[in-house]
């Protein structure tokens, strides 16, 4: 691989996509291949063994697209299923969302909530990653199941998902956290939503700024920088393209989405 090569993302859906955005801020001449497992999404409710299957599948592909290096966009992935892939794929850098975002969350405060899909807060990953960086932080874990489903269908004002993130959170600001981590990259799009709801002197981590922050500190340091001088090319890749793709994955990149989306099986 080269320093040109592109960066690949993998998600579930169009969560990653969230990365996707700060890493194309941090690294704008970086050319970026994202993997959509739209087919299949979500991972949260789906056994750990399904979870590493299909996540190897989606590391296979982007591997055969000659990516320099591969972001897990996905909590539930970097949770349940991103030791197996390091392991298995030892000659690709794999980074995932939730080690940096745990040591961030760590420099941010000592009362921790962090919040997630059912996968993702049953494996404790944050909590343990949280720990390393800090013995004395207390973590509180909340599962938000209902939060995807209205993200991925467009549905981020409406009424309903209101009352949800109100019947979720305030569990959360009963137990007056100072940090919350959005530890699934559907959230940052209801960010504002979900710091209403906890009170806004609450500190937010968005891991999706944690790992560009990583994978940027990561490719400097290995001279892997793409040095073009013009916007890297970004291609997107799902596994079953809708008719409202396009202006839902806008929402969630924050720009227009140029060129083709194309269809592939995994």
């Amino acid at each position: 691989m080269s320093k040109n090569s592109p960066i690949g993302i993998f998600d579930s859906g169009l969560g990653g996509l969230t990365v996707a955005k700060q890493i194309v801020k941090l690294l704008p001449r970086e050319d970026i291949i994202y993997l959509g497992d739209t087919a299949r999404v979500p991972y949260g409710p789906r056994s750990p063994e399904i979870i590493k299957r299909f996540s190897e599948e989606n590391t296979q592909f982007l591997i055969s697209k000659k990516v320099k290096c591969i972001v897990i966009a996905c909590n539930t992935s970097s949770a349940v299923a991103s030791d197996y892939l390091k392991r298995k794929f030892r000659k690709t850098p794999i980074f995932e969302v939730i080690n940096p975002a745990a040591k961030e969350a760590t420099g941010m405060g000592n009362k921790i909530g962090v919040i997630g899909t059912r996968a993702t807060i049953a494996s404790h990953a944050y909590e343990k990653d949280i720990n390393k960086y800090s013995k004395s932080a207390k973590v509180i874990s909340l599962a938000c199941p209902l939060f995807v489903p209205f993200i991925e269908e467009g549905e981020i004002k409406s009424d309903g998902l209101k009352e949800v993130a109100r019947e979720y959170l305030t569990k959360l600001k009963i137990k007056k956290i100072d940090t919350l981590v959005m530890g699934c990259t559907h959230y940052p799009i209801i960010g504002k939503l979900i710091a209403r709801e906890v009170d806004n002197h609450v500190r937010i981590v968005d891991p999706g700024k944690s790992v560009a922050k990583e994978v940027f500190d990561f490719l400097s340091k290995n001279k892997m920088l793409n040095e073009q001088k013009t916007s890297g090319k970004k291609n997107f890749f799902v596994t079953d393209l809708t008719e409202r793709f396009t202006k839902v994955a806008e929402m969630f990149l924050g720009q227009k989405i140029k060129g083709k989306i194309l269809e592939v099986n995994l």
